[in-house]
This record gives C-alpha cells, sequence and structure tokens, in this order.
C-alpha cells in the first residue's frame, strides 16, 4: 500500500505506507494502492513547475 505525499513546492511523489515520511514532505491525504495513488496524482497535480517557478512567472506577467 502506498501514500501520496506533497512537498513545499507543490510537487507530488508516491511512498510506502510502511515507511516514514521523510524530512520536507506532507501526506497529501491519499492512501491506497500504487495504481489509485497514481491516478489520483494524475488528478491533482496538473502543473509540473515547482511552484516557485510558477509563481516567479506569475509575477513577470504582471508586469
Amino acid at each position: 500500500m502506498y501514500q501520496v505525499l506533497v512537498n513545499d513546492e507543490g510537487q507530488y511523489s508516491l511512498w510506502p505506507l510502511a515507511k516514514e515520511v521523510p524530512t520536507g514532505w506532507t501526506q497529501a491525504g491519499k492512501e491506497g494502492t500504487k495504481q489509485e495513488c497514481m491516478d489520483h496524482v494524475d488528478e491533482v497535480w496538473t502543473d509540473m513547475r515547482p511552484r516557485s517557478l510558477r509563481e516567479r512567472m506569475a509575477g513577470d506577467l504582471r508586469s
């Protein structure tokens, strides 16, 4: 069984439920089979750019 993790940059990862969540990552609220978790990530992670890049690019557009 797996869980979905997310970091401060809004990037997602699958992680085995039996393992401790690594530093810098938090649980995203989805647990299940590897495929179920991958399907969830496909639904919610629509912009692969790190959060800092998205924010920087949005700021450039406003200038």
